[in-house]
């Protein structure tokens, strides 16, 4: 059997194509919150001169603190966003995690200029919609999403990397075997399984899923290779109000209010083709 293409290459393809149909996109600026333990302060946001913006996740083994003493002049500037994006299939972590945003930020500009805005959508679980009685897998702690799967008379396993977040109660356990994930019907995972290189062995072990949502600020790519992998929703975010949003950002506040929630699903979604052919 012939070996999947790794899906950053398929991004950075689309990334290619995405930036050619715009006429090569360059970044305005990257932006970085000031150091904090907050949720608010784990996402770089990089911008394009047109003030589209792409998240990526920063705080992965090897990523924050280099990328801050490379970037943190904002030395990114002007640069092609394609030339960012290639370093998505790359193995440097700070590349990684630029070339991500770069591609998220390609990816939002594309829904502009083919004037097609993902519906907003408040569920930040990504319309898995947990019912009684079911058992749900989540990819990474979402600490704030625990209490709806609760409410919902659903159990929850968590697949976490963290053996320090191990743990087991009454609703829940957190768990460093993936083997644990092959009996829960629906999935709900971070967007950092893009970033770590896991999403394929994660799809494996949650073969037996019927739902599988890709979630978190950093979802905000074009789903198409995601689709064909699997997945069947991915949430991600929009800014809708530029300047309150880095004055939230740049200074340390909470800019959720800032950047709508969304939800991409296979049913609705025009497709790359037809995105691409709006934009032109």
């Amino acid at each position: 059997m012939l070996a999947m293409q790794p899906i950053t290459d398929l991004y950075v393809a689309l990334a290619e194509r995405i930036a050619a149909s715009l006429g090569s996109p360059r970044v305005r600026s990257l932006h970085l919150p000031p150091p904090s333990d907050t949720k608010d302060a784990e996402f770089c946001a990089l911008e394009l001169e047109d003030g589209s913006i792409g998240f990526s996740y920063i705080q992965l083994e090897g990523t924050e603190a280099p990328l801050r003493e490379r970037h943190g002049g904002r030395g990114v500037s002007g640069a092609e966003a394609v030339v960012l994006a290639r370093g998505f299939a790359g193995a440097d972590p700070v590349a990684k995690a630029l070339g991500f945003a770069a591609i998220n930020a390609l990816s939002q500009q594309l829904f502009t200029r083919a004037a097609w805005v993902p519906s907003a959508s408040g569920d930040p679980l990504g319309a898995i919609d947990p019912r009684p009685g079911e058992h749900i897998g989540m990819i990474g702690l979402f600490t704030p999403l625990i209490p709806m799967i609760e409410r919902a008379g659903a159990r929850l396993t968590v697949l976490e990397l963290k053996h320090a977040l191990v743990r087991e109660s009454e609703n829940f356990r957190v768990t460093l075997d993936p083997a644990e994930l092959a009996s829960c019907g629906k999935i709900v995972s971070t967007c950092t399984v893009l970033l770590n290189d896991t999403l394929d062995d994660v799809l494996a072990a949650c073969r037996n899923a019927r739902r599988f949502a890709i979630v978190g600020p950093t979802a905000g790519c074009v789903p198409d290779p995601l689709f064909t992998r699997g997945v069947d929703t991915l949430g991600g975010r929009r800014v809708s109000d530029r300047e309150r949003f880095l004055e939230a950002f740049c200074s340390g506040g909470k800019w959720g209010p800032y950047a709508g929630k969304y939800v991409l699903a296979r049913e609705g979604y025009p497709g790359i083709e037809r995105l691409l052919a709006r934009a032109r």
